[in-house]
């Protein structure tokens, strides 16, 4: 088959590798019909998630079609339509029974990270009974994709971490594919402001179509007094940091109301700073998380009845034999005003 190879930091190839093969009982080989690129994918490229070794096939979102079921697997077969979550779930292990999926003993974020991923013609799901759901039918699989990883992780580690109620202030920092996925799963609780904070004008007027009350441009504008003055200088209930540079979570620091929280969503591969004598006494809570996926089902039901429109987080189309050129594209954001790109594997 043909894969999507990571050869250390900044090398990548689309190359012939070998067809994944069931390795255990609770297996299933997936041929992948549709798969995207996530930014954390540009993290590992950049070097910053160093378990990532030479050989590794990268991915951990997209849908496809049972291949093949190992002996233990009862929930699915061959032939059948299947979403594939970004994270790995035994379902048994003590972080499985607490629905910490992201931190399962036997799986967690594995795919593209610690074996093989789904930028490739087929993958290889560990205990597919917990780690995959079916796809009823006449689903719009493109809209799926998006529940794979980046509507889950928007939503728990962004709103549900963050704390929003009904009529409370929000700001998001980053308005790419993660920062709007938090954008849309916010409107559930009724905010009374989402303020949308980016240096991309582009990504900003996506933001106000998809439900920002407020944006600013953290280039040419001042964020931390614009924010204040749309909050009755108080700052905002939530602020949400959907980018993973210092930069942004220092600026976060500044953003956040007396008693508010700071749910961190972006991936980290650099030390920030923790303005301590800034927030000692501000009665704040910073919370970090590695998406668990136990949305996934409830968000599938948002988006089949159309309540939560997915599909308007795609931007580009590419076959899956394109892929060098939609990295390109996924990479040049700005350039080339990409938020989730398709890759299909007709």
């Amino acid at each position: 088959m043909k894969a999507l190879v990571y050869h250390g930091p900044g090398n990548k190839s689309w190359e012939e590798k070998e067809k994944p093969v069931i390795q255990h009982p609770s297996d299933a080989i997936v041929r992948i019909t549709k798969t995207t690129i996530c930014g954390t994918d540009l993290h590992i490229l950049k070097g910053d998630v160093p378990e990532v070794v030479d050989g590794r096939t990268l991915g951990h979102e997209g849908v496809g079609v049972i291949e093949e079921t190992g002996g233990f697997v009862t929930r699915f077969k061959k032939g059948d339509h299947v979403l594939i979550s970004c994270i790995t779930s035994c379902g048994i292990c003590e972080y499985c029974r607490k629905g910490m999926y992201s931190h399962c003993e036997n799986g967690g974020w594995i795919l593209g990270h610690l074996i093989d991923g789904t930028q490739a013609e087929y993958v290889r799901i560990p205990y597919a009974d917990t780690s995959l759901y079916k796809i009823p039918d006449n689903s719009d699989e493109e809209a799926l994709v998006m529940l794979s990883d980046i509507l889950p992780t928007g939503y728990e580690c962004g709103v549900l971490n963050g704390k929003i109620v009904p009529g409370s202030s929000v700001a998001i920092v980053g308005a790419g594919p993660i920062g709007l996925a938090a954008l849309l799963t916010a409107q559930f609780y009724a905010p009374s402001e989402i303020i949308m904070i980016d240096p991309d004008d582009n990504r900003l007027s996506i933001a106000k179509k998809m439900g920002a009350t407020k944006t600013i441009n953290n280039r040419v504008e001042m964020a931390a007094e614009k924010v204040l003055s749309f909050t009755q200088n108080k700052g905002a209930d939530t602020v949400i940091e959907a980018v993973g540079i210092p930069e942004t979570f220092e600026l976060c620091q500044s953003l956040v109301a007396a008693g508010g929280v700071i749910a961190n969503v972006g991936v980290h591969g650099k030390p920030v700073n923790l303005h301590l004598e800034q927030l000692w006494g501000k009665n704040i809570t910073i919370t970090t998380r590695l998406v668990d996926t136990i949305s996934t089902p409830m968000l599938m039901k948002t988006v089949q009845s159309g309540k939560l429109n997915s599909k308007q987080l795609i931007t580009h189309r590419f076959k899956l034999f394109e892929i060098i050129r939609a990295y390109e594209c996924f990479g040049q954001a700005a350039k080339e005003k990409s938020l989730k790109v398709i890759l299909s594997n007709d």
